[in-house]
């Protein structure tokens, strides 16, 4: 058995400017061990505030699709997409964008794709 007393490992000679490399690295690492800790949190708090929190008690929080019960496209257009703006919903076909009323699912508007 070895003695307390006596090392365990030869001490390595290092020379004042590699010791000042690897001050410097560990000092990078630690700081940018901070930021990407900083940078977590803030990700943290930025969810936990800018994602409205949706339950059955606060309505004026709760995301509403509503649309209308039914629309009526012309005949032989097919839809390939879908939007919906705050008043209006369109949609698009291979020619044209369709807009209809939201509400009411009355057309209001053609625009004609080239």
């Amino acid at each position: 058995m070895a003695d307390m007393d006596e090392p365990v490992g030869e001490l390595m000679d290092i020379d004042p400017a590699q010791a000042a490399h690897l001050t410097f690295l560990r000092r990078l690492v630690t700081a940018l061990t901070a930021v990407m800790i900083g940078g977590l949190l803030v990700l943290i708090v930025l969810f936990v505030t800018r994602f409205p929190t949706i339950s059955a008690t606060t309505p004026s929080k709760t995301i509403a699709f509503d649309l209308p019960a039914s629309i009526t496209l012309p005949d032989g257009a097919t839809p390939i997409a879908f939007t919906r703006g705050s008043d209006w919903v369109a949609i698009t076909t291979e020619t044209e964008i369709l807009i209809y009323d939201a509400a009411t699912g009355a057309h209001r508007q053609t625009v004609t794709l080239k």
